[in-house]
Protein backbone atom coordinates (compact mmCIF):
# COMPACT_ATOMS: atom_id res chain seq x y z
CA UNK A 1 0.00 0.00 0.00
CA UNK A 2 1.53 3.42 -0.47
CA UNK A 3 1.94 5.93 1.39
CA UNK A 4 -0.66 8.17 0.20
CA UNK A 5 -3.44 5.65 0.52
CA UNK A 6 -2.40 4.65 3.85
CA UNK A 7 -2.63 8.78 4.43
CA UNK A 8 -6.16 8.26 2.62
CA UNK A 9 -7.48 6.12 4.69
CA UNK A 10 -6.12 7.42 8.03
CA UNK A 11 -8.00 10.85 6.80
CA UNK A 12 -11.28 9.20 5.84
CA UNK A 13 -10.97 7.11 9.53
CA UNK A 14 -10.30 10.88 11.24
CA UNK A 15 -13.60 11.70 9.40
CA UNK A 16 -15.18 8.66 10.82
CA UNK A 17 -14.07 9.55 14.16
CA UNK A 18 -15.97 13.42 13.59
CA UNK A 19 -19.32 11.42 13.31
CA UNK A 20 -19.05 10.97 9.33
CA UNK A 21 -20.23 7.62 7.55
CA UNK A 22 -17.83 6.17 5.37
CA UNK A 23 -19.78 5.45 1.44
CA UNK A 24 -17.92 4.42 -1.56
CA UNK A 25 -19.51 5.68 -4.66
CA UNK A 26 -19.00 3.61 -7.84
CA UNK A 27 -16.04 4.31 -10.19
CA UNK A 28 -18.21 4.75 -13.05
CA UNK A 29 -20.99 7.42 -13.10
CA UNK A 30 -24.05 8.08 -15.58
CA UNK A 31 -22.68 10.52 -18.23
CA UNK A 32 -26.29 11.95 -18.94
CA UNK A 33 -26.42 12.80 -15.38
CA UNK A 34 -23.36 15.28 -15.42
CA UNK A 35 -24.16 16.63 -18.70
CA UNK A 36 -27.23 17.84 -17.85
CA UNK A 37 -25.77 19.35 -14.64
CA UNK A 38 -22.67 20.82 -16.45
CA UNK A 39 -23.59 21.16 -19.98
CA UNK A 40 -20.78 19.63 -22.73
CA UNK A 41 -18.13 21.42 -21.18
CA UNK A 42 -17.84 18.58 -18.63
CA UNK A 43 -16.57 16.19 -21.63
CA UNK A 44 -13.20 18.66 -21.65
CA UNK A 45 -12.59 17.07 -17.79
CA UNK A 46 -13.53 13.91 -17.62
CA UNK A 47 -13.26 9.77 -19.25
CA UNK A 48 -16.17 9.35 -21.22
CA UNK A 49 -17.10 5.48 -22.17
CA UNK A 50 -19.80 3.97 -23.67
CA UNK A 51 -21.87 0.46 -22.56
CA UNK A 52 -24.71 -0.92 -24.52
CA UNK A 53 -27.03 -0.72 -21.31
CA UNK A 54 -25.76 2.00 -19.41
CA UNK A 55 -25.11 4.43 -22.30
CA UNK A 56 -22.47 6.97 -21.82
CA UNK A 57 -20.61 6.68 -18.68
CA UNK A 58 -17.96 8.42 -16.97
CA UNK A 59 -14.86 8.28 -14.86
CA UNK A 60 -16.41 9.53 -11.70
CA UNK A 61 -14.72 13.43 -11.52
CA UNK A 62 -15.20 13.86 -8.47
CA UNK A 63 -17.09 12.47 -5.45
CA UNK A 64 -19.82 15.17 -4.28
CA UNK A 65 -22.72 14.24 -7.41
CA UNK A 66 -23.01 10.64 -6.27
CA UNK A 67 -22.82 11.10 -2.87
CA UNK A 68 -25.53 14.23 -3.17
CA UNK A 69 -27.73 11.45 -4.97
CA UNK A 70 -27.52 9.07 -2.73
CA UNK A 71 -28.34 10.68 0.04
CA UNK A 72 -31.38 12.82 -1.51
CA UNK A 73 -32.28 9.16 -2.18
CA UNK A 74 -32.26 7.45 1.06
CA UNK A 75 -30.36 9.61 3.25
CA UNK A 76 -31.50 10.55 7.02
CA UNK A 77 -31.14 14.26 8.20
CA UNK A 78 -28.78 15.47 9.41
CA UNK A 79 -26.14 13.60 7.72
CA UNK A 80 -22.36 13.53 7.35
CA UNK A 81 -20.46 11.48 5.17
CA UNK A 82 -16.82 10.75 3.94
CA UNK A 83 -15.06 8.89 1.12
CA UNK A 84 -11.30 7.85 -0.31
CA UNK A 85 -10.76 6.75 -3.62
CA UNK A 86 -9.54 7.71 -6.71
CA UNK A 87 -10.70 10.47 -9.36
CA UNK A 88 -9.99 10.93 -12.65
CA UNK A 89 -9.35 13.86 -14.84
CA UNK A 90 -8.46 14.95 -18.19
CA UNK A 91 -5.07 16.88 -18.65
CA UNK A 92 -5.32 18.28 -22.33
CA UNK A 93 -2.99 21.16 -21.44
CA UNK A 94 -0.65 20.27 -18.77
CA UNK A 95 1.20 17.00 -19.01
CA UNK A 96 2.53 17.58 -15.62
CA UNK A 97 -0.92 17.76 -13.75
CA UNK A 98 -2.09 14.24 -12.64
CA UNK A 99 -5.38 12.77 -14.56
CA UNK A 100 -5.74 10.16 -11.58
CA UNK A 101 -5.13 10.98 -7.75
CA UNK A 102 -6.90 9.91 -4.08
CA UNK A 103 -9.50 12.10 -2.86
CA UNK A 104 -10.43 12.12 0.59
CA UNK A 105 -13.96 14.36 1.38
CA UNK A 106 -16.32 15.06 4.28
CA UNK A 107 -19.62 16.43 3.41
CA UNK A 108 -22.28 17.58 5.89
CA UNK A 109 -26.24 17.82 4.63
CA UNK A 110 -27.95 19.48 7.56
CA UNK A 111 -30.78 22.49 7.59
CA UNK A 112 -30.50 23.69 11.28
CA UNK A 113 -27.71 25.80 10.86
CA UNK A 114 -25.99 26.62 7.13
CA UNK A 115 -22.98 29.04 9.28
CA UNK A 116 -21.85 26.41 11.86
CA UNK A 117 -22.08 23.43 9.30
CA UNK A 118 -19.77 25.81 7.13
CA UNK A 119 -17.27 26.16 10.33
CA UNK A 120 -17.20 22.79 11.27
CA UNK A 121 -15.84 21.28 7.83
CA UNK A 122 -13.86 24.60 7.11
CA UNK A 123 -12.41 24.08 10.79
CA UNK A 124 -11.83 20.32 10.71
CA UNK A 125 -10.11 20.54 7.19
CA UNK A 126 -7.44 23.22 9.10
CA UNK A 127 -7.01 21.43 11.75
CA UNK A 128 -6.62 18.21 9.93
CA UNK A 129 -3.78 20.03 7.30
CA UNK A 130 -2.43 22.16 10.24
CA UNK A 131 0.96 21.21 10.49
CA UNK A 132 1.93 22.11 7.00
CA UNK A 133 0.91 26.03 7.63
CA UNK A 134 -1.15 26.30 4.49
CA UNK A 135 -2.53 29.12 3.29
CA UNK A 136 -6.09 29.66 3.48
CA UNK A 137 -8.41 31.42 1.08
CA UNK A 138 -12.00 32.28 1.24
CA UNK A 139 -15.05 33.78 -0.83
CA UNK A 140 -18.48 33.56 -1.10
CA UNK A 141 -20.62 32.99 -5.03
CA UNK A 142 -23.61 33.22 -3.31
CA UNK A 143 -22.87 37.11 -2.52
CA UNK A 144 -22.25 37.19 -6.74
CA UNK A 145 -25.03 35.52 -7.67
CA UNK A 146 -27.39 38.09 -5.22
CA UNK A 147 -26.02 40.90 -6.91
CA UNK A 148 -27.03 39.28 -10.50
CA UNK A 149 -30.11 38.24 -9.45
CA UNK A 150 -30.54 42.01 -8.19
CA UNK A 151 -29.84 43.73 -11.99
CA UNK A 152 -32.25 46.20 -13.40
CA UNK A 153 -32.70 43.52 -16.65
CA UNK A 154 -34.42 40.67 -17.79
CA UNK A 155 -34.41 37.37 -16.81
CA UNK A 156 -33.25 36.08 -19.73
CA UNK A 157 -29.82 38.33 -19.19
CA UNK A 158 -29.15 37.53 -15.33
CA UNK A 159 -30.21 33.56 -16.39
CA UNK A 160 -27.15 34.11 -18.99
CA UNK A 161 -25.05 35.98 -16.66
CA UNK A 162 -25.79 33.01 -13.56
CA UNK A 163 -24.75 30.29 -15.65
CA UNK A 164 -21.63 32.03 -16.45
CA UNK A 165 -20.22 32.62 -13.54
CA UNK A 166 -17.96 29.88 -13.28
CA UNK A 167 -16.20 31.38 -16.82
CA UNK A 168 -15.01 34.34 -15.80
CA UNK A 169 -14.47 35.18 -19.32
CA UNK A 170 -17.62 35.06 -20.83
CA UNK A 171 -19.28 36.72 -17.93
CA UNK A 172 -17.31 39.50 -18.23
CA UNK A 173 -18.11 39.65 -22.50
CA UNK A 174 -21.71 38.80 -21.20
CA UNK A 175 -21.58 42.27 -18.64
CA UNK A 176 -19.51 44.75 -21.27
CA UNK A 177 -22.53 43.65 -23.97
CA UNK A 178 -25.86 43.86 -21.85
CA UNK A 179 -24.38 47.29 -20.94
CA UNK A 180 -23.50 48.49 -24.16
CA UNK A 181 -19.84 49.07 -23.54
CA UNK A 182 -19.59 46.42 -26.73
CA UNK A 183 -21.69 46.47 -29.58
CA UNK A 184 -23.75 43.43 -30.91
CA UNK A 185 -21.50 40.62 -32.69
CA UNK A 186 -21.57 41.23 -36.38
CA UNK A 187 -23.33 37.60 -37.18
CA UNK A 188 -26.09 39.10 -34.69
CA UNK A 189 -26.31 42.73 -35.97
CA UNK A 190 -26.73 40.89 -38.97
CA UNK A 191 -29.80 38.53 -38.66
CA UNK A 192 -31.60 40.79 -36.76
CA UNK A 193 -31.30 43.53 -39.14
CA UNK A 194 -32.70 40.53 -41.57
CA UNK A 195 -29.58 40.67 -43.22
CA UNK A 196 -29.26 36.96 -43.10
CA UNK A 197 -31.53 34.41 -44.98
CA UNK A 198 -33.42 31.99 -42.47
CA UNK A 199 -35.80 30.36 -44.76
CA UNK A 200 -33.28 27.70 -45.83
CA UNK A 201 -33.24 23.89 -45.48
CA UNK A 202 -32.72 22.31 -41.96
CA UNK A 203 -29.57 20.62 -41.92
CA UNK A 204 -28.71 20.16 -37.46
CA UNK A 205 -30.76 18.47 -35.14
CA UNK A 206 -32.95 22.28 -34.16
CA UNK A 207 -36.41 22.32 -35.44
CA UNK A 208 -38.11 25.38 -37.39
CA UNK A 209 -39.94 26.22 -34.10
CA UNK A 210 -36.47 25.85 -32.08
CA UNK A 211 -35.08 28.80 -34.69
CA UNK A 212 -37.98 30.63 -34.53
CA UNK A 213 -37.39 31.12 -31.22
CA UNK A 214 -33.93 31.74 -30.36
CA UNK A 215 -34.16 34.47 -33.06
CA UNK A 216 -37.23 35.74 -31.35
CA UNK A 217 -35.15 35.97 -28.24
CA UNK A 218 -32.04 38.11 -29.64
CA UNK A 219 -34.97 40.29 -30.82
CA UNK A 220 -35.98 40.36 -27.67
CA UNK A 221 -32.93 41.05 -25.57
CA UNK A 222 -31.77 43.46 -28.48
CA UNK A 223 -34.75 45.42 -27.35
CA UNK A 224 -34.13 45.36 -23.77
CA UNK A 225 -32.64 48.52 -22.62
CA UNK A 226 -28.55 48.67 -21.19
CA UNK A 227 -27.57 47.40 -17.57
CA UNK A 228 -26.79 51.01 -15.95
CA UNK A 229 -23.24 52.11 -15.48
CA UNK A 230 -23.53 52.58 -12.09
CA UNK A 231 -25.08 49.02 -11.58
CA UNK A 232 -21.93 47.89 -13.62
CA UNK A 233 -19.76 49.75 -11.51
CA UNK A 234 -21.15 48.30 -7.90
CA UNK A 235 -20.63 45.18 -9.54
CA UNK A 236 -17.06 45.52 -10.68
CA UNK A 237 -16.36 47.00 -7.61
CA UNK A 238 -18.06 43.67 -5.12
CA UNK A 239 -15.85 41.77 -7.83
CA UNK A 240 -12.20 43.74 -6.52
CA UNK A 241 -12.88 43.02 -3.03
CA UNK A 242 -9.97 41.33 -1.56
CA UNK A 243 -8.93 41.86 1.85
CA UNK A 244 -8.68 39.86 5.05
CA UNK A 245 -12.25 39.05 6.39
CA UNK A 246 -13.16 41.62 8.71
CA UNK A 247 -11.90 44.56 6.40
CA UNK A 248 -14.02 42.45 3.36
CA UNK A 249 -17.41 42.28 5.32
CA UNK A 250 -16.94 46.50 5.93
CA UNK A 251 -16.54 46.95 2.03
CA UNK A 252 -19.55 44.59 1.69
CA UNK A 253 -21.86 46.48 3.69
CA UNK A 254 -20.76 49.64 1.92
CA UNK A 255 -21.77 48.26 -1.18
CA UNK A 256 -24.59 46.92 -0.20
CA UNK A 257 -26.19 50.10 0.04
CA UNK A 258 -25.94 50.64 -3.82
CA UNK A 259 -26.51 46.79 -4.36
CA UNK A 260 -29.47 46.18 -1.82
CA UNK A 261 -29.76 42.44 -3.49
CA UNK A 262 -26.59 41.24 -1.25
CA UNK A 263 -27.62 42.46 1.84
CA UNK A 264 -29.04 38.81 2.87
CA UNK A 265 -25.63 37.06 1.38
CA UNK A 266 -23.18 39.49 3.53
CA UNK A 267 -25.40 38.59 6.44
CA UNK A 268 -24.63 34.66 6.09
CA UNK A 269 -21.03 36.24 5.72
CA UNK A 270 -21.26 37.68 8.83
CA UNK A 271 -23.02 34.72 10.62
CA UNK A 272 -20.09 32.78 9.00
CA UNK A 273 -17.50 34.42 10.68
CA UNK A 274 -18.82 34.61 14.14
CA UNK A 275 -19.07 30.74 13.73
CA UNK A 276 -15.45 30.74 12.42
CA UNK A 277 -13.95 32.50 15.47
CA UNK A 278 -16.34 30.38 17.73
CA UNK A 279 -14.35 27.40 16.39
CA UNK A 280 -10.96 29.22 16.76
CA UNK A 281 -9.87 30.56 13.71
CA UNK A 282 -8.48 33.51 13.38
CA UNK A 283 -11.14 35.18 11.06
CA UNK A 284 -8.61 38.73 11.48
CA UNK A 285 -6.01 36.89 8.95
CA UNK A 286 -8.49 34.89 7.28
CA UNK A 287 -8.50 35.69 3.72
CA UNK A 288 -11.51 36.72 1.62
CA UNK A 289 -11.76 37.43 -2.20
CA UNK A 290 -15.14 38.01 -3.55
CA UNK A 291 -14.14 36.71 -7.25
CA UNK A 292 -12.93 33.25 -5.18
CA UNK A 293 -13.82 30.19 -6.26
CA UNK A 294 -15.36 31.05 -9.69
CA UNK A 295 -13.32 28.50 -12.13
CA UNK A 296 -14.01 25.42 -9.46
CA UNK A 297 -17.32 22.93 -10.19
CA UNK A 298 -20.35 24.68 -10.72
CA UNK A 299 -22.26 22.79 -8.23
CA UNK A 300 -20.74 25.58 -5.43
CA UNK A 301 -23.03 28.25 -4.30
CA UNK A 302 -22.40 29.87 -1.23
CA UNK A 303 -18.93 29.82 0.62
CA UNK A 304 -16.04 28.51 -0.86
CA UNK A 305 -12.49 27.96 0.52
CA UNK A 306 -9.24 26.50 -0.51
CA UNK A 307 -6.04 25.80 1.23
CA UNK A 308 -2.61 26.35 -0.72
CA UNK A 309 1.52 25.55 0.05
CA UNK A 310 3.22 28.51 0.13
CA UNK A 311 5.90 28.97 -1.91
CA UNK A 312 4.91 26.10 -4.57
CA UNK A 313 2.17 27.75 -7.36
CA UNK A 314 2.62 25.23 -9.27
CA UNK A 315 0.21 22.71 -6.77
CA UNK A 316 -3.53 23.14 -6.99
CA UNK A 317 -5.34 23.21 -3.57
CA UNK A 318 -4.33 20.63 -1.04
CA UNK A 319 -7.56 20.88 -0.31
CA UNK A 320 -10.68 22.75 -0.76
CA UNK A 321 -14.34 22.85 -0.39
CA UNK A 322 -17.44 25.06 -0.54
CA UNK A 323 -21.05 25.35 -0.24
CA UNK A 324 -23.65 23.53 -3.11
CA UNK A 325 -27.04 23.76 -1.89
CA UNK A 326 -28.41 24.44 -5.57
CA UNK A 327 -27.42 21.01 -5.91
CA UNK A 328 -29.25 18.68 -3.72
CA UNK A 329 -32.35 20.45 -4.94
CA UNK A 330 -31.38 19.67 -8.49
CA UNK A 331 -31.06 16.31 -7.64
CA UNK A 332 -33.66 15.47 -5.19
CA UNK A 333 -36.55 16.61 -7.54
CA UNK A 334 -36.95 20.12 -5.61
CA UNK A 335 -36.68 18.66 -2.32
CA UNK A 336 -33.32 20.14 -1.29
CA UNK A 337 -30.90 20.59 2.29
CA UNK A 338 -28.12 22.73 3.18
CA UNK A 339 -25.10 21.12 2.32
CA UNK A 340 -21.42 21.88 2.79
CA UNK A 341 -18.21 19.45 2.19
CA UNK A 342 -14.59 19.47 1.43
CA UNK A 343 -12.23 17.48 -0.59
CA UNK A 344 -8.50 17.14 0.84
CA UNK A 345 -5.39 15.54 -1.60
CA UNK A 346 -3.45 13.20 0.17
CA UNK A 347 -1.29 12.42 -2.51
CA UNK A 348 0.12 16.46 -1.69
CA UNK A 349 0.03 16.18 1.64
CA UNK A 350 2.67 13.10 1.96
CA UNK A 351 4.54 15.00 -0.89
CA UNK A 352 4.74 18.29 1.57
CA UNK A 353 5.62 16.78 4.35
CA UNK A 354 7.96 14.37 2.56
CA UNK A 355 9.56 18.15 1.55
CA UNK A 356 9.53 19.85 5.14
Amino acid sequence: MTNARQRAYALRDRFVAAGAQAVEPPILQSADLLLDLYGEDIRARAYVTSDALRGEQMLRPDFTVPVVQMHMEHGAEPARYTYAGEVFRRQEDDPERANEYLQVGYEVFDRVDPAAADADVFALIADTTSGLNLRAATGDIGILMAAVDGLQTSDRRKTALRRHIWRPRRFRALLDRFSGRTPQPDTRAALLDGRVETDVPLTGLRSQAEIDARIAALHADAAEPPISGAQIDSLDALLQVRETLPFALAQLHDLSVDLPAIRTAVKRLDARANALKDRGIDVDTLEFEANYGRTSMEYYDGFVFGFYAEGRPDLPPVASGGRYDALTRRLGQDQEIPAVGAVIRPGLLVELEGGQ
